[in-house]
């Protein structure tokens, strides 16, 4: 990939489409992870305003320790860049206790419903911030996330003003991070969400790397769905079933809202 035409092709993108709609600049949730440090740096050489949020709840100190000295870079290279720390533990606190105990209900689906209500969250104080100072809210989301296996919370990560590097797969953002300067600690830190109490990777939740997710989404994409290709490994096999299955049970997620069409005749 020629990473540096790709760059200049994000940050002229994104340079004319924020031009277009009138608005001023970027609001960033900055994570420590790799998706949000590249969309940070390809957003702040535009050489319009960013604006960088971190937003931790409960969250690991290395996490916090990561999202910090990025945003210090960022900050101390570009003029346009700003950044606000909201603890949003808080609040989240205070709606996990109001939250009523619901019979029958079992407690990976609860653990499930605060891990996105923690995306949900920050989405609010991202357009918060977005509204005060008429920026849009840019989005962090890689290929294989938003297209591949769904793994974003609906109306959380999932909800944003534009997405740059939502065509790139994970390895493709890895290479435009080591082009950018993103430091090596972001670079060869475990892929998280940060949205549960324990230290679980995106490959603990999915199951799969998300080289092997790339490597399966090609795959899938260039055969007919039905069919195996009968060279497979064993391990290939699985990851193509844990692609498929993701896939289609987060659909919802990938498409538009679905809207009720009322026939002509009954208006």
């Amino acid at each position: 990939m020629k990473t540096e035409a790709v760059i200049s092709h994000i940050v002229n993108w994104l340079t004319d489409y924020t031009k277009k709609s009138g608005a001023c600049g970027f609001v960033v949730g900055v994570s420590g992870g790799i998706d949000s440090a590249v969309t940070s740096m390809l957003a702040a050489k535009t050489g319009l305003s960013v604006l960088c949020l971190e937003m931790p709840i409960h969250q690991a100190q290395s996490q916090i320790t990561r999202a910090r000295t990025h945003i210090d870079m960022l900050e101390a290279n570009f003029s346009n860049v700003s950044s606000i720390r909201i603890d949003l533990t808080p609040i989240f606190d205070s709606f996990t206790n109001a939250m009523p105990t619901i019979e029958n209900s079992k407690n990976e689906e609860r653990f499930l419903a605060l891990a996105n209500t923690r995306a949900r969250l920050r989405m609010t104080a991202l357009y918060y911030f977005a509204g005060l100072n008429n920026y849009l809210v840019a989005g962090t989301g890689n290929k294989v996330e938003d297209f591949g296996v769904g793994f974003y919370t609906k109306y959380g990560d999932g909800g944003v003003d534009l997405s740059p590097i939502a065509d790139l797969n994970k390895t493709e953002v890895y290479a435009l991070g080591e082009t950018l300067g993103v430091s090596e600690e972001i670079r060869i830190a475990k892929p998280t969400d940060g949205l549960w109490a324990d230290d679980r990777s995106d490959e603990d939740q999915l199951g799969a790397s998300y080289h092997e997710l790339e490597w399966v989404m090609d795959y899938d994409e260039a055969i007919n769905a039905n069919n195996l290709a009968n060279n497979l490994s064993e391990r290939q096999r699985e990851v193509l079933k844990i692609y498929r299955r993701l896939h289609q049970a987060n659909q919802h997620k990938m498409e538009p809202i679905p809207i009720c069409e009322i026939p002509g005749a009954f208006k």
